[in-house]
């Protein structure tokens, strides 16, 4: 999702730098920092270790927890993930230490992929009793839901969507808008996109038929000549727009990018399950104001960091990996303060 005509941003790497800006999360004995950068910084080590120690001293003052944590599996994966009753008890487990980060008005986004049942064509529901889990122990109410969609995810599970054919590739992903307050921040302003051609027309003529449809609906006559600089987008954020310009410019989605470009020519292993820009841009512009505080838990290639540096909000994050830690740096280039 192309970010909102009103919101104002800035490029990471052409950031000034003055003495009035905001002054990044407060540092602390604990996990070790693998860089910082004037607004945000980022600790190696894992969240349950960061909770007991460094995230002590925001407590009541993060503004927007952006995660997307490892997702749900029924299978284990080399790298030791948990599956099942396990994965679940796990997660649930992090929501009321994670609720008690929280400012007054602040907001939980978590994605969580799709699971499926092992050597079964069906769905699994256990990304479902993790999200209901972790809304009970962390006593909070669900605001809205949000579907991620990527063209560029390959096919799968490749069983039965490649060999067999009797399946078609899951190509979304759950997000999910959680807070401890019926009225968390939210401002749809900040994200605001650009009207369509017809809603353009529309607003040049300043007219248009009004009166009421088929479905009960009375429309006023001027009920929609208000230009209010944008159209309210819907709850599916589509990085088609972002995945299409990567393939048009680059022959690939990833692989010229700044971040792996970094990887590449400082022998660096590249995460292998990067977020889109768009998504952590869509809610740090919906959900927080410049100067606010953005944690992400789970760091990845830390692009919440990245794009949270670029809107001018402070940021931290946890990435439990150090060689992902490392490659994260690429995100930063210029903005490192050593």
């Amino acid at each position: 999702m192309s970010p909102s005509p009103r919101a104002k941003t800035r490029k990471a790497a052409d950031s000034p730098r003055s003495k009035g800006r905001t002054k990044a999360a407060p540092e602390s004995d604990g996990l070790p920092t693998a860089y910082r950068t004037d607004l945000g910084r980022l600790l190696v080590g894992k969240v349950e270790d960061a909770l007991d120690h460094d995230l002590k001293d925001v407590q009541g003052q993060v503004d927007l927890i952006f995660t997307s944590p490892p997702f749900p599996l029924n299978r284990k994966k080399k790298y030791g993930n948990l599956t099942g009753d396990d994965y679940v008890k796990w997660l649930a487990g992090l929501a009321p230490r994670l609720t008690e980060l929280l400012s007054p008005t602040g907001s939980i986004v978590m994605e969580l992929g799709n699971a499926w049942e092992p050597g079964r064509p069906v769905m699994s529901l256990l990304s479902l009793r993790a999200l209901m889990e972790f809304l009970e122990r962390g006593e909070l109410s669900l605001c809205q839901e949000f579907v991620c969609h990527n063209p560029a995810r390959l096919p799968s599970p490749a069983q039965w969507v490649n060999v067999q054919r009797i399946r078609v590739k899951d190509s979304y992903t759950h997000v999910w808008w959680m807070a401890a307050t019926d009225f968390p921040k939210a401002n749809n302003r900040g994200v605001l996109t650009e009207y369509s051609s017809s809603m353009n027309d529309l607003l040049k003529r300043k007219s248009y038929n009004a009166g009421k449809r088929p479905s009960g609906f009375d429309i006023s006559p001027k009920a929609f000549l208000k230009n209010n600089g944008g159209a309210i987008p819907p709850n599916v954020i589509d990085v088609a727009d972002e995945v299409a310009e990567s393939l048009l410019v680059l022959s690939n989605t990833t692989s010229n990018d700044p971040y792996s470009v970094y990887c590449r020519e400082n022998d660096l292993t590249p995460h292998p399950a990067r977020m889109p820009a768009g998504l952590p841009r869509f809610f740090i512009n919906f959900l927080t104001e410049p100067g606010d505080l953005v944690l992400d838990p789970f760091g990845g290639s830390n692009m919440t960091g990245a794009i949270a540096e670029e809107l001018d909000r402070k940021w931290l994050t946890i990435e439990p990996e150090a060689d992902y830690a490392k490659a994260s740096r690429g995100r930063f280039q210029g903005l490192i303060v050593e």
